[in-house]
């Protein structure tokens, strides 16, 4: 018997982070889990999937690693894994000190640093975008006399929207830096931010015209599947009043609307893309711009979207891409020979209450009993103060609705997130 199989006959995998119907699922495909978690995340309902657990903080990669080797060692598991974006890096880490197989440390700092995978992709010729990394509002102005305004100031690293500064105009050239820097201040919730220098300092990129949407893909031996391609409306008040509309996602949707030659030609750059930063396996979700010059890739994760977007992949296209990312090289799943075509479609809307405290939140029972709802998830509740839309951390929560097509998907969504009601009144 392999060492790394349990005696329970099991493949054994390192799961590293998540969410618990996460590790619920590595134990359905079969597999012993070792699984490492922040102390104050684990608890007796993850007991029934976990074979052991290392309660630790895995952001702490020096810490995290020295206790890795030690416990594989002695119960030595096949891969780590992980669904979550704050331990893409640390997973790639282990594997990487190990010798085991997985994304490599090398793609996967790719995709975290914005400017280390615009340089990449510029040496390529893939996707040309005009960028830079700065610090200082000397840097901002020389950008700008580059390449002209308007222009996008954002985090080299974090996700989720956060901290997108679109600047118009030449009064927030001269002031976009300070309040960028200004950031570091700000009493961010636990989890919220990935690295500790993440405003130290910023990824200034050309604005590009256009929609965005995003392709889902699960990666078999370099063989890249597109498995979903999901739409998205941007929304909220943006960061700093700068850019008047802000870059939170307040609803998706899939299948896509766009014209299917745009898709086909989206699905070819991110397949390009994904060849270009080493991917070979598992789960990736790329954000792309339709422009008129063509698409352009804004970003991606070796993981699978945020939101309920693996929810609404298996409801739509019949994949369970998290079980996919689990399973990944272990030969416990067939890899897909081709896209799956989609079963109808799905939505999910954002719930976005005025900023205040809330004072109480109506409509559920009826949302839930709607022939066209998936999913609802509420995010506040009666005392928790809202702030203002600022990126995807924000919202309220939201509705999922299924529908015959994309449009009808997105009409119930809409009609489900207004029967909502989240009342708040104004923090005295």
């Amino acid at each position: 018997m392999s060492d790394h199989v349990a005696p329970t006959g099991r493949p054994r995998v390192l799961v590293v982070g998540g969410r618990l119907k996460q590790v619920r699922k590595a134990r359905e495909l079969g597999l012993d889990v070792v699984y490492v978690q922040h102390p104050d995340a684990y608890d007796r309902a993850h007991w029934p999937y976990v074979d052991q657990a290392l309660l630790v903080d895995y952001c702490d990669v020096d810490r995290l690693l020295p206790m890795v080797r030690a416990l594989h060692e002695v119960y030595p598991f096949e891969k780590a894994v992980t669904l979550t974006e704050f331990a893409l890096l640390p997973t790639a880490r282990i594997n990487e000190e190990l010798g085991l197989t997985g994304a490599s440390v090398d793609t996967v700092e790719l995709l975290l640093d914005k400017g280390r995978m615009r340089r990449h992709l510029a040496v390529k010729g893939i996707s040309p975008v005009a960028s830079a990394v700065g610090r200082t509002t000397r840097d901002v102005r020389d950008f700008v006399a580059a390449h002209g305004l308007p222009i996008i100031v954002k985090p080299v690293r974090e996700s989720g929207s956060l901290a997108v500064f679109c600047v118009r105009d030449e009064a927030e050239v001269d002031a976009v830096a300070e309040r960028y820097r200004s950031l570091n201040e700000k009493e961010w919730a636990p989890g919220d931010v990935a690295f500790a220098d993440s405003f130290q300092e910023f990824l200034m990129e050309e604005y590009l015209e256009g929609p965005e949407f995003s392709v889902e893909t699960l990666s078999f031996d370099g063989r890249h599947v597109v498995v979903a391609t999901t739409d998205r409306e941007l929304g909220g008040t943006g960061f700093a009043d700068f850019g008047r509309t802000g870059f939170a996602e307040i609803g998706l949707w899939q299948p896509s609307a766009h014209p299917p030659e745009q898709v086909r030609e989206a699905i070819a750059l991110v397949q390009e893309f994904l060849d270009a930063v080493g991917l070979r396996e598992g789960p990736a979700h790329t954000e792309v711009k339709l422009t008129p010059r063509g698409p352009r890739i804004i970003e991606s994760h070796n993981r699978v979207g945020g939101y309920a977007l693996n929810e609404t992949t298996e409801l739509v296209y019949g994949v369970d891409m998290e079980r996919h990312a689990l399973a990944a090289g272990l030969g416990l799943l067939e890899p897909l020979a081709e896209s799956p075509a989609p079963r109808g479609a799905a939505a999910l809307q954002a719930l976005i209450p005025e900023p205040g405290r809330v004072v109480e939140v109506t409509g559920l029972d009826a949302v839930r009993a709607d022939p066209a709802f998936v999913d609802l998830r509420l995010m506040v509740e009666p005392g928790d103060v809202v702030p203002p839309l600022t990126w995807n951390e924000d919202i309220g929560g939201y509705v999922v609705a299924r529908g015959a097509d994309t449009a009808e998907a997105i009409a119930h969504s809409k009609r489900l997130a207004a029967a909502v009601t989240i009342r708040t009144e104004p923090v005295t």
